[in-house]
């Protein structure tokens, strides 16, 4: 039985809280790839499957090239196993930059705590 459930591009832009433009991108980046009727796009569940993997991708910071890589691993081969081999590599990479950013706030964060009760002793000292 086929899925005859289908989406129109506003109805997709509506449902992601995306707009048709990112939507098109996504379909010129063969991201996303939706049957067409002329002009019309027709997104079927697939296409709503992976625009919600490609917008958790971009959440979690991943560039849109290495979203295609995912997205397209599971279509070919390696398959599933591969896919999913690959995801963890880059996870942990993904999580090694968050790391490495988080600790940079927090140091940014410490240098403005130190450099706002400088500037309020200073003041108090002068007013």
């Amino acid at each position: 039985m086929t899925d005859s459930i289908t989406w129109t591009i506003a109805q997709m832009a509506d449902d992601f809280d995306v707009t048709h433009r990112a939507l098109r991108h996504y379909e010129h980046l063969g991201l996303l790839s939706p049957e067409r009727d002329g002009q019309r796009r027709i997104y079927h569940r697939r296409e709503r499957t992976r625009l919600a993997l490609i917008l958790r991708g971009r959440r979690l910071g991943f560039p849109l090239e290495e979203v295609a890589t995912i997205l397209d691993m599971y279509d070919d081969q390696p398959g599933e196993v591969g896919q999913l081999t690959y995801l963890l590599s880059q996870i942990d990479d993904r999580r090694a930059d968050l790391e490495r950013r988080r600790r940079d706030i927090e140091d940014s964060l410490r240098e403005l705590d130190e450099l706002e009760k400088r500037c309020t002793e200073d003041l108090a000292r002068i007013g």
